[in-house]
């Protein structure tokens, strides 16, 4: 007979992603499932922000760039929106999240 604790037993495997991880193209590219010239998109439209210098090859992404290129591939797989759609989307989520947070602040909410 299976006890409580029998059924609350699972395994996870997780990453955790901090700032202090970083990523190249092509680390950025087999980490996420995205193709070089879908995170290139993302960079165009401003979604990612890779530091490391101008040529594709030198540039460097931190850890949350994991996130958001995994959240615009799924937009982009879920919904259909393209690149330019994912962005925008992207960029709402993370301003209602600063609101939200504001409206914490002041006690709002």
């Amino acid at each position: 007979m299976k006890t409580m604790a029998d059924n609350l037993r699972h395994v996870f495997d997780a990453i955790v992603v901090e700032e202090e991880i970083v990523f190249s193209l092509g680390g950025l590219c087999q980490a996420t499932g995205a193709s070089p010239a879908q995170v290139l998109g993302l960079v165009d439209e401003g979604v990612l922000q890779p530091s490391g210098g101008g040529a594709p090859q030198h540039w460097v992404f931190t850890g949350p760039a994991l996130r958001t290129t995994r959240a615009a591939l799924r937009l982009n797989t879920d919904l259909a929106l393209g690149t330019a759609g994912a962005a925008l989307v992207l960029e709402l989520l993370e301003e209602i999240g600063a609101l939200r947070a504001r409206l914490r602040r002041a006690g709002l909410q």
